[in-house]
């Protein structure tokens, strides 16, 4: 026998030693303090990480019954002590052991047996749970030295405008009781403490830092200095933050201090070139990106604490003259629905969110809209077009909706309703975190992401980052700008947490004077609402080649056809419960039939002309 390449032969100090049989392997040992907590339609398992440096897999095993019939799962690798099981069942018991496996494919026995529940969720609920999941990137996927919101989950550089995001999302998870006071105020110190160290020019930050050291990393070529919009993402959270401290409270009151030197320090008017904000400077380029911040888009915020800055504010003309001096009106009709500014077909929807987390728009206009209203007209004219969905992509529907800017299969997109930016991808941050424009529909979908793609969509921080059916393609990424509005979006739905707050700052309110903003009321419960138990619009045959037949379950007060580029072809009022479309004349094609019952609720269904 070769006992050199006998896998029981060692050499210790040059003595050469024989282990017995039995010797040669150390067994595994099972893992222990495994606990599952059961949901909707998941079920989550952590345990504590084994102490053997060897293990590299954990098994995930299950059982229905409580039997001895435990059927794996998966096996994960040991770099995490968690796993997500999406039962995609309700009120079910599910019964788990895990097991350890090391390199050489050794399985240790089983842990103890736990057993959890999952039960359908309220609506509040289901709100809860998408919070509390989503509240884990920003707290437990932090950069550990800065506290800083990391721009995605597949890197260490930390986002000035993410991290404003992220500082709304401590307030919530204080609110919430994810977290303590005591360990929000801790996480905030640390923030603070990075930000007073990092790199600014003129007191703006940049869009991307190393989230140790607070150095710039440059964005592009030319971009490795000051990002105003960014910095204004940032300066909003902060804000936010000093107005909900107390200042009777001597640790809070500091930060307040701090906080305040932060945003007073913030050189707006060495920005305003010519009339209007640019959003880059470099302190080697000079302007020389030359961007100017011009209206309808993400930006509003920006103007609003330039105009408020105690110290280095710009007229407030600029609004005018500089944010809406460009294309900003709109006023044409898409889907039976007039958008006062913006693109022509709205944009994509995180310009109705990030400037809107702290920034109250109910019960105020401008000279141009009623922010709240524009951002509801938004959100249910973007639904609209993936209803009728002109670029036939899988999956599109009254439930499945949402265009805005993120990855997808190709790479990057600001998603958006028009044939050239609309790849297939929805991305579930669209309709969550418009959830204080259109609750039901905002709450449909977030229902059939999680219930019926929740297998692929749902994580450990919550919803993936965009998901394309037509590509068969599920993201794995997460991005501090998309994860952000959806908990502080949802937040100021169930309460106004930060709306409440940020509008409490000094500064605010007289700088929307000076801008002419006037009282104008939103009734938040007049929305109409595009699904509606007990209403069923049927609609028949489909496709249709001469008169399509429709039957409602109830009186109709009128009813819209539409093309796919929004525009009405069809009205008729006073239908009844049955009547007959004449199509004849209509070319082949898709069409969305919009029906409106007497009390003003509305149902929609795509129609296909064909002859």
């Amino acid at each position: 026998m070769n006992y050199m390449k006998s896998p029981f032969y060692l050499s210790l100090c040059g003595i050469c030693v024989f282990l017995p049989l039995q010797m040669a392997f150390t067994q595994v040992a099972a893992p222990t303090d495994l606990v599952a907590m059961g949901y909707d339609s998941h079920v989550e398992l952590q345990w504590a990480p084994n102490a053997e440096p060897t293990v590299r897999k954990y098994g995930i095993y299950v059982s229905e019954d409580n039997s001895d019939n435990f059927q794996l799962v998966k096996k994960i690798n040991s770099i995490s002590t968690s796993y997500i099981h999406f039962t995609g069942r309700k009120d079910a018991a599910w019964h788990y052991k895990i097991t350890a496996e090391d390199n050489q494919l050794n399985e240790s026995p089983f842990s103890a047996s736990v057993v959890t529940e999952t039960s359908e969720l309220s609506d509040e609920a289901l709100l809860e749970m998408v919070q509390a999941y989503t509240f884990r990137y920003f707290w437990d996927f932090a950069h550990p030295v800065s506290g800083m919101a990391r721009e995605r989950n597949t890197t260490s550089i930390v986002t000035s405008g993410g991290s404003g995001f992220g500082l709304m999302a401590i307030l919530v998870g204080i609110e919430r009781g994810f977290i303590t006071r005591e360990q929000g105020m801790t996480r905030l110190q640390k923030i603070l403490d990075f930000l007073e160290r990092a790199d600014r020019f003129h007191g703006v930050y940049p869009h991307w830092m190393n989230g140790a050291t607070g150095r710039t990393v440059p964005f592009s070529p030319l971009d490795d200095g000051a990002d105003l919009v960014e910095t204004a993402f940032l300066m909003q959270g902060l804000l936010t933050v000093r107005a909900y401290l107390d200042q009777n409270t001597s640790p809070e009151a500091e930060l307040q201090e701090r906080i305040t030197a932060l945003w007073e320090a913030v050189e707006w008017d060495w920005f305003y070139q010519n009339g209007v904000l640019l959003w880059h400077w470099s302190p080697n380029y000079d302007f020389a990106i030359n961007l100017p911040v011009r209206g309808y888009n993400e930006a509003l915020i920006i103007y609003l604490l330039a105009i408020a800055s105690p110290t280095h504010s710009i007229p407030a003309q600029a609004y005018h003259t500089g944010w809406a001096g460009g294309n900003y009106t709109n006023g044409t009709t898409f889907f039976g629905i007039t958008l006062d500014i913006g693109p022509l077909r709205g944009g994509p929807l995180f310009f109705a969110h990030y400037s809107f987390l702290g920034f109250d728009p109910r019960d105020k206009k401008d000279a141009y809209t009623n922010y709240f209203t524009h951002n509801k007209k938004h959100t249910l004219s973007n639904r609209a077009y993936c209803i009728l969905n002109t670029g036939n992509f899988v999956g599109y529907s009254e439930e499945c909706w949402g265009l805005t800017a993120s990855d997808n299969p190709f790479g990057y997109l600001a998603h958006e309703p028009s044939p050239s930016r609309d790849n297939g991808t929805i991305t579930p941050t669209a309709a969550l975190s418009s959830m204080p424009y259109t609750p039901t529909e905002s709450l449909v979908a977030l229902k059939h992401f999680y219930r019926e793609l929740g297998e692929q969509l749902w994580g450990v921080y919550g919803f993936y980052d965009a998901f394309n059916l037509t590509e068969d393609w599920f993201a794995t990424s997460y991005l501090a700008i998309d994860q952000g509005p959806i908990i502080g979006m949802i937040e100021n739905y169930r309460t106004g947490l930060l709306w409440e707050y940020f509008m409490q700052n000094e500064e605010v309110q007289p700088a929307l004077d000076a801008i002419g903003f006037v009282p104008d009321s939103t009734d938040v419960t007049s929305v109409e609402r595009l699904e509606v138990e007990a209403f069923e619009l049927i609609a028949y045959p489909n496709p249709v080649s001469d008169l399509l037949e429709v039957t409602s379950q109830e009186d109709l007060r009128d009813y819209r056809l539409y093309n796919t580029d929004g525009r009405l072809i069809q009205a008729h009022e006073f239908p009844s419960i049955s009547f007959k479309i004449p199509v004849t004349t209509l070319p082949d094609g898709l069409y969305l039939l919009q029906a409106r019952t007497q009390d003003g609720r509305l149902v929609t269904r795509k129609i296909i002309v064909q002859h």
